[in-house]
């Protein structure tokens, strides 16, 4: 089994304390977010390779030892300010946890991601170029893989989309996008890729590949039976999510997770940390069934 931590909200971030106390005890319960009464318990004797997912990774790096189970780090790091991402924390010390990540870890199990990627008026391609060389000048010998998303029409999008402005790119402009992404990464010795994009960049250098490829998943498990990934249409191998939608402290406006924001502060107001479930707690009405790998 490998866990996803998380797509569902940024849960190093904002609820290392609750994930390190849910290792000390063994166990996780999770909801099924369609299903609430639906629980699943996942013993971490299960697990067998973790895919973390977060834009501050600062807060686990105290725990690092502590996680004793294969591991590789996804952050994202956008170059957007508090009119975009509304709380997301300091992108200098962003930067700096991904390369004591990648000191202790090693390159290959921190993967920057550079998503999504709106262009408007303020957040132009010229824009975009600039940070995205940046980032990637700060991060040279640090990260060798690159994960590039462009914003999609959720429900979170649309409803800031006054705010957002954002900008129909067309084929040509992707391409441009595409060649000016792939000339920088060449130059810090970096590969680039898409995870579920309709756009095919490959001509201008993208790989076409998923963000945990069954190759990754046999070298963190050993294992290469992993099934694709049937909660999610993009190639990615099977993943259970420990996470919780609407619970996320970034407020980021093109969030996909965050697609009831009103219910964001009431559900964080309701996480206990000494809790097995991230928000709330196990009733009598709940139905626990034990996930295996």
């Amino acid at each position: 089994m490998i866990l996803n931590i998380s797509g569902r909200t940024d849960i190093v971030a904002f609820y290392t304390n609750w994930l390190m106390n849910r290792f000390n005890e063994g166990y996780v319960d999770v909801r099924n977010p369609f299903y609430p009464r639906s629980v699943s318990r996942i013993f971490f004797n299960d697990v067998e390779a973790i895919v973390f997912c977060t834009k501050n990774p600062k807060p686990i790096l105290p725990y690092l030892d502590k996680i004793n189970i294969p591991s590789i780090f996804q952050v994202t790091c956008t170059p957007y300010t508090s009119d975009i991402e509304l709380a997301v924390g300091d992108k200098k010390e962003i930067i700096d946890s991904m390369i004591e990540l990648s000191r202790r870890l090693g390159k290959e199990n921190v993967v920057l991601r550079y998503d999504p990627i709106l262009i408007n008026d303020k957040y132009t391609v010229d824009y975009h170029e600039r940070a995205f060389e940046r980032l990637c000048s700060l991060l040279e010998g640090y990260v060798g893989q690159v994960i590039v998303s462009f914003v999609d029409e959720y429900k979170n999008v649309n409803r800031h989309m006054g705010k957002l402005k954002i900008k129909q790119l067309s084929e040509e402009d992707y391409i441009d996008i595409g060649k000016r992404l792939v000339k920088i990464t060449n130059k810090y010795g970096m590969s680039i890729q898409t995870c579920y994009e309709k756009n095919d960049l490959s001509s201008v250098g993208f790989i076409q590949s998923a963000c945990c490829t069954k190759e990754l998943a046999y070298r963190l498990t050993g294992r290469s039976n992993f099934p694709k990934w049937k909660a999610r249409d993009c190639g990615c191998v099977e993943m259970v999510d420990i996470g919780a939608y609407n619970t996320c402290g970034h407020y980021c406006r093109y969030c996909y997770a965050n697609y009831d924001e009103k219910n964001v502060t009431l559900n964080r107001k309701n996480h206990d940390e000494k809790s097995s479930l991230l928000i709330g707690y196990l009733d009598e009405n709940d139905v626990i069934k034990v996930r295996k790998k």
